[in-house]
This record gives structure tokens, C-alpha cells and sequence, in this order.
């Protein structure tokens, strides 16, 4: 007998093998991964209740668009020409009042951020002198962003002398102690 003979019947040995370890998986009953109608009931409601199209309430007759106010489209020189009368307007009804402040110069601003900035300390690193402020070391010419009533100020360090520090803000500089912090 030629081998391809003798091995026919070892294939359809293991083929009998497999379709009988195979079978009871074959057999076995699916089960859905839908839930029951009676279970899916109260979700199918709540679905159809968000899905109902509401009658939405007419908008007023004279409601303004908030993109296209009125005076929209007066020019500058009329817009101005509208305030400047309204100025007028208002200290006619209240004379006592003021007028509009001023804001800050450069200097008072630069004055009132160093009362709010507390050094910690200085030191000198390969002869270079350095302010510290907690965990945070600025060197002669960095800048360094405060903010300070909401706003942010671009400060530069230009000189720390001894026990003084300057800074500046635009043009405007300024010459503090340091003071070690608590």
C-alpha cells in the first residue's frame, strides 16, 4: 500500500476528532444581547417623549438684534459726536459729579506693582547677581510677566545693587530694598 493511502485514513481520523470536540460549541444556543420587549418598554417611551418636535414661542415684533444694535452704522465722528453729547446729557442731570479717570501713568503703575512684589533674597552665581522670589531666580535683564489687577505687565530687572533691586516698566524705573520674605 502506497503511503498516500495509509495516510487518508489518519485524516479523516483527526477530522472526526475535531468535528466531535467542535460539535457541542456548534450546538451550543446563542443567547441575544437584546434586551426583552417589556424590559426595552420604558426606554422606548422616554426616547419617543425627547424625540416630539415643541412648538417654540414666536419671538417679539420689537426685539433688537443684538449683532446690529441701534447707531450701528454711524461713523466714528458721529459715534464720538453721540458720546460727547451724552456726556454733556449726564452732567447736566448730576453736576456734582466727576469726569471719567484718568488711568495710571507708567509710573504710579510701576510703583504700585513693586509694593506688591516681595524678593525672597539675592544671590551671586559665577559673579552674576540674581533675585529670588520663592523657588524662582530672575537674572540682571530678564523680563518677567506680573499680574496685577487682572492685567499683565512685562517688567525687566535691570540692576540688583548690594541690597536694592531696580526694576523697570516701558521707560520708567524704579529702586527698591529687598526685604527677605516672612
Amino acid at each position: 500500500m502506497s503511503p498516500a493511502k495509509r495516510n487518508i485514513p489518519l485524516g479523516l481520523w483527526v477530522l472526526a476528532v475535531l468535528c466531535g470536540l467542535l460539535a457541542p460549541a456548534a450546538r451550543a444556543r446563542i443567547e441575544s444581547e437584546l434586551a426583552p420587549p417589556d424590559k426595552r418598554k420604558a426606554s422606548v417611551e422616554k426616547a419617543t417623549a425627547l424625540a416630539k418636535r415643541v412648538r417654540v414661542a414666536p419671538l417679539p415684533a420689537d426685539l433688537q438684534d443684538p449683532y446690529a444694535p441701534p447707531g450701528f452704522d454711524r461713523t466714528d465722528a458721529e459715534e464720538a459726536a453721540a458720546a460727547a453729547a451724552a456726556a454733556r446729557q449726564a452732567a447736566l442731570l448730576n453736576p456734582g459729579a466727576t469726569g471719567p479717570v484718568a488711568p495710571p501713568t507708567d509710573r504710579q503703575l510701576l510703583e504700585s506693582i513693586v509694593a506688591k512684589i516681595v524678593p525672597s533674597g539675592s544671590l551671586n552665581v559665577g559673579g552674576n547677581p540674581m533675585l529670588m522670589f520663592g523657588k524662582r531666580f530672575v537674572k540682571i535683564g530678564s523680563h518677567f510677566t506680573v499680574t496685577y489687577k487682572g492685567t499683565d505687565y512685562d517688567l525687566v530687572l535691570t540692576d540688583i545693587d548690594g541690597s536694592n533691586y531696580t526694576l523697570r516698566y516701558n521707560r520708567e524705573e524704579i529702586t527698591r530694598p529687598i526685604k527677605p520674605g516672612k
